[in-house]
């Protein structure tokens, strides 16, 4: 696959880092946790509009909605997608969490030298950016696409589910995002998700396998009552039956990861486990023992695992500790690996090439190992694959260079030269 060098010369000169830079911090100063997506969403749209496009706001909500535009093609050319949410992962009420919920570095962004620091800008308005930019630099360099170009900006990535009392819009994902916007807009031929890959590439994503472990204890005591000891069998505290559990689950996390690690040719997925909360008795309210402990795991999985085999593998873990509890699933979310995505890759590879001259290297395991919304795009049979700058949120990197969200700019734009086929 080729990209017309006079084209390319046409479209790169009108990507200005500067320009960049200020609709990076522009987007990420706009606080959007996952939720709260509309005042960003609303800015990406007046940005759009304001930049000779013709977005629509795509929703199941009106305070939550997805942003869609296109550059129309002149023929039926394969069409691209760029996908990014607008949904950050930190809120300032995450006290449970974060020691410090509101730190700054969570919440905004801001430039510091050659850096662009902050979460909003690694995950992932940064790159949200970068396609933006790309597309604007198309559109006012006259270049005619044979292929159309479609920027979606989605909200809903960030992994919330419901669970419990915590239901509504509120704690919706997927559901009112990547997958409402591919069910109410024109469909793409492929797919590139802009998000933070150190310049790799990856088309294999992890699923993900929510359960709530439910520990009983009893009978509730008030304090003055409690007649320690207690043998494990006699603990009426559901906190201290669960504690064996929760030591359990950290050893048995280790076996499933070992057991179920997917390697193909677009990435490496080891899916792992997290405790991601536990929950029991009331903090306002401790004169007595609780008589369940609820635990919650993060079960990550891999293209086609039966995810109802792990319910049975956490039941297991009850009845080998003798303990009295109840084990459901909430959440089902497959991952998948994009398939025909060959075309693509090509063009990726030579977009990489032309900037960086060298070859695009497959993305490292993590990546591959979370959700990421090329999931729900697979899903749906369009090959789609991530790839964009270095900056890894998920660890506590929140910076990405300057010049690295440019260089990520310039190759998403010549991937759209180079797949949906360009005239100058």
């Amino acid at each position: 696959m080729t990209i017309d060098t006079t084209a390319a010369q046409a479209v790169l000169e009108r990507i200005d880092e500067g320009e960049l830079v200020e609709l990076a911090l522009h987007l990420s100063n706009i606080e959007s946790p996952a939720g709260e997506e509309g005042e960003a969403a609303h800015a990406i749209h007046d940005w759009l509009a304001g930049n000779g496009f013709e977005p629509r706001r795509i929703g199941m909500f009106e305070d939550r909605f997805n942003v869609f535009a296109e550059l129309p093609g002149r023929t039926a050319a394969p069409s691209l997608a760029f996908n990014s949410h607008i949904d950050t992962w930190m809120r300032r009420d995450d006290h449970l969490v974060f020691r410090d919920p509101g730190s700054p570095d969570y919440h905004l962004g801001r430039e510091e030298g050659a850096l662009l620091i902050g979460n909003p800008v690694v995950n992932d308005k940064g790159p949200m950016s970068a396609f933006m930019i790309a597309a604007k630099a198309i559109r006012d360099a006259g270049i005619e696409l044979d292929g159309s170009l479609h920027l979606t900006m989605v909200a809903g990535e960030i992994g919330q589910e419901p669970v419990d009392e915590f239901q509504g819009k509120r704690y919706l994902s997927k559901e009112v995002g990547a997958r409402y916007l591919l069910n109410h807009s024109p469909r793409s031929s492929f797919c590139v998700c802009a998000e933070a890959t150190g310049f790799r590439k990856g088309w294999v994503e992890a699923g993900k396998a929510f359960h709530k472990i439910t520990v009983f204890g009893g009978p509730a005591l008030y304090t003055p009552y409690l007649t320690r000891p207690y043998a494990p069998d006699d603990q009426p505290n559901a906190i201290l039956r669960a504690l064996p559990l929760l030591a359990r689950l950290e050893e048995w996390a280790l076996e499933y990861e070992r057991r179920h690690p997917y390697e193909g040719p677009g990435g490496t997925v080891v899916p792992r486990v997290n405790i991601g909360a536990v929950r029991a008795g009331q903090a306002w309210m401790i004169l007595q023992n609780p008589e369940l402990c609820m635990i919650y795991l993060d079960i990550r999985t891999v293209p086609g695992q039966d995810s109802g085999a792990i319910t049975h593998e956490l039941r297991g873990l009850l009845d080998e500790l003798g303990l009295e509890g109840r084990v459901e699933q909430f959440l089902n979310r497959p991952g998948y690996e994009a398939k025909g995505i060959d075309p693509l890759v090509a063009a990726l590879d030579d977009a990489h090439r032309t900037e960086f001259g060298g070859e695009c290297e497959i993305a490292e395991s993590p990546e591959c190992s979370m959700w990421r919304d090329h999931n729900v795009f697979n899903e749906m049979g369009i090959p789609a694959l991530t790839y964009g700058p270095p900056g890894v949120a998920g660890a506590g990197t929140f910076a990405v260079r300057k010049d690295d969200l440019l260089r990520t700019s310039r190759v998403y734009a010549l991937i759209a030269l180079a797949l949906c086929g360009a005239r100058a």
